[in-house]
Formats: C-alpha cells, sequence, structure tokens
C-alpha cells in the first residue's frame, strides 16, 4: 500500500484542488519544508537568529491560495486605521489662558478730528468730591454723557461703594453735582477708543487745567479714577519725577498731596488761602482692565463711598441715622 497525502489522492481523483485540499497543501507545504534542527554551539559573539515568520492563517483567502499554488506572492490586507474612539482625549489638554483686550498705540488728535464730541464736565460749587477721570472713550463723546459703554463699570461701582444711594444712569451725569453733591471731569479733553492713544505729555498737560478746576470749586476731596491719571499727577506734583512701586498705592493719600491748594494772595482775593483737596487713589473702571478682579475693584471702592455717604449724611443732619445702620 502506498503512502499518498490525502491532497495528492484529492489532486489526482478531481484533477482541480478544491479549496480545502488547497489549504491542506499550504499548510503541510509550510510544515515539511523546514530544516532539522542543527546542534546549537554556545558563542560569545555570536548573534541569535530572529526566529521566522510564519504564514499567517489571517492571509489565506482563496485567492491567495490560488497565487501560492501558482508560485504568486501573497498580497497582504493594508492595515487599516483604529475605528474605536481616540486614545488621545483633547479635553485633558490644557486651555491657553485668555488674554485681555491689548490697548491701542498713540493716536493724534486728527484721527478723531471728524468725531464730534458733546461731553461737558459735570461741575458745581460746595461739592463733596470731583471724580477725576482720564479721557471719553469715542461712545461716551458721541452721546455727551459720561461713562456710557456698557462694558464700563463706573456707575455700577459708585452705586455699590456708598458714593450714590440708587444706580445712576449715564443720563444723569449732570444732575449729580445736585443729587448727591458729587462733579465729573477729565484730565484729557479729547476723545480716543482708549488710553493707549492719549501720550504722557499730553496727559501731563492736562493737570494744570485740573488743578485750577479744584482751586476754583473748592470740593472737599478728589477721587482719581484709575492709576494712570494718578501718575500723571505725581509726576507733575513732584517735578517730572514718575511714581515708583513703593510710593503708589490705591485708597487715601498722604496730606501733603492736596490738590488744588491756594496760597494766601494767589487767588487773587477772592477766596483767600485754601489747604486743598484731599485725593483718593480709586481703580480704573474700562472694562478694557483685567489686572483686578470686580471683587477688588469694590474693595478699594468701597473706601470712598463709605466716606462719601457719611459726609452726605452729616451735612444733611442725618448722621444718626449712619452710625445706626453701621452698628
Amino acid at each position: 500500500m502506498s503512502l499518498q497525502d490525502p491532497t495528492d489522492r484529492e489532486l489526482s481523483e478531481s484533477g482541480s484542488p478544491s479549496f480545502k485540499g488547497a489549504l491542506h497543501a499550504y499548510a503541510f507545504s509550510a510544515t515539511s519544508t523546514a530544516p532539522f534542527p542543527k546542534r546549537i554551539t554556545r558563542s560569545s559573539a555570536s548573534t541569535p537568529n530572529p526566529p521566522s515568520k510564519k504564514p499567517s492563517n489571517r492571509n489565506l483567502t482563496p485567492t491567495n491560495l490560488n497565487r501560492v499554488l501558482n508560485g504568486s506572492p501573497i498580497r497582504k490586507k493594508p492595515n487599516q486605521p483604529p475605528t474605536g474612539p481616540s486614545t488621545t482625549s483633547t479635553s485633558t489638554l490644557p486651555k491657553k489662558p485668555k488674554r485681555p483686550p491689548s490697548s491701542s498705540g498713540y493716536a493724534p488728535p486728527s484721527k478723531y478730528a471728524h468725531l464730534p464730541n458733546h461731553l461737558t464736565d459735570s461741575l458745581g460749587t460746595n461739592l463733596i468730591c470731583i471724580l477725576v477721570g482720564l479721557n471719553p472713550g469715542l461712545r461716551t463723546a458721541s452721546t455727551g454723557h459720561a461713562y456710557t459703554h456698557p462694558s464700563n463699570l463706573f456707575w455700577k461701582l459708585l452705586h455699590s461703594s456708598g458714593c450714590t444711594p440708587r444706580r445712576c444712569r449715564p443720563e444723569e451725569d449732570r444732575d449729580l453735582p445736585g443729587l448727591y453733591a458729587l462733579g465729573l471731569t477729565n484730565i484729557v479733553e479729547r476723545a480716543t477708543k482708549d488710553g493707549g492713544e492719549l501720550s504722557k505729555a499730553e496727559m501731563d498737560a492736562g493737570v494744570v487745567g485740573l488743578e485750577g478746576k479744584i482751586r476754583r470749586e473748592r470740593p472737599e476731596a478728589v477721587a482719581v479714577v484709575g492709576k494712570s491719571v494718578w501718575e500723571s499727577v505725581w509726576r507733575v506734583k513732584h517735578g517730572g519725577k514718575g511714581i515708583t512701586k513703593g510710593e503708589f498705592r490705591y485708597g487715601w493719600q498722604d496730606e501733603g498731596e492736596r490738590m488744588g491748594v491756594v496760597r494766601e494772595g494767589e487767588d487773587g482775593g477772592e477766596g483767600g488761602a485754601w489747604e486743598g483737596a484731599r485725593v483718593f487713589v480709586a481703580t480704573t473702571t474700562s472694562g478694557l482692565a483685567a489686572g483686578m478682579t470686580p471683587r477688588e475693584k469694590e474693595e478699594v471702592w468701597r473706601g470712598l463711598g463709605e466716606w462719601v455717604a457719611r459726609r452726605r449724611a452729616e451735612r444733611e443732619g442725618d448722621l444718626e441715622r449712619i452710625d445706626a445702620a453701621e452698628g
């Protein structure tokens, strides 16, 4: 009896290989051609041979089997990209911090000369405090009312601090002197997009006019709205010397920093000597300024508001009500 491989017998009987027979022949040929194991000799310099690759059943399709039988190479399936969810989650990536809006560079007066500026000072005599801003924005200049832009926190802080018993509207700016003994003005009259479009020279020049307004109206105090405004006032009062980081602080300033001081004989005999107005430095209320949080700004402004409310109560003879509310 002859020992014939079942696949060979199937080929001889049918004349053409079946799929099962071809599969068996491919597996048999792959294992029968492997060499007998050789004697392994130990050598320190020799590098172990990589293991031989065995045929993968993943590629044993009918088409590939026919190619093997005909002596053609097997076509491998291309690697497919994973269809499952990505292992990299974008939610774990660090978020870039939001940058505050950048201020503009210097803009000459001619840039906005074609735009109207209807804003005027809101001043009067016997005021408790005059609030001094930097300059009007474009929207404020167009409407003619102070701090009109909705992102500006001026009217909100004026109320939450206690300077006004209710939140006023920008359209009430000219009523502040009569309603609450408060005045409004700026050190620079011309309107710009933001304070970055002003030069230090014109800001410092505006301090001279501001001192004249304070001498004329003689308020009890002046509230400087914004660090840059106080820096200009400081430079002018100190002969061009800039304020240092250690010298700057928000809140009430030293007695020597009073504004609008009138010495004997300087006013031409109109009002006599005057010690000047106390100075309070408040934070800017601009929506472009992101250096302080709204809560930090409120804390600074509260120091002004509490004093203004007390002085108004003293004038109205209602100090007992204020003391009872605070106690």
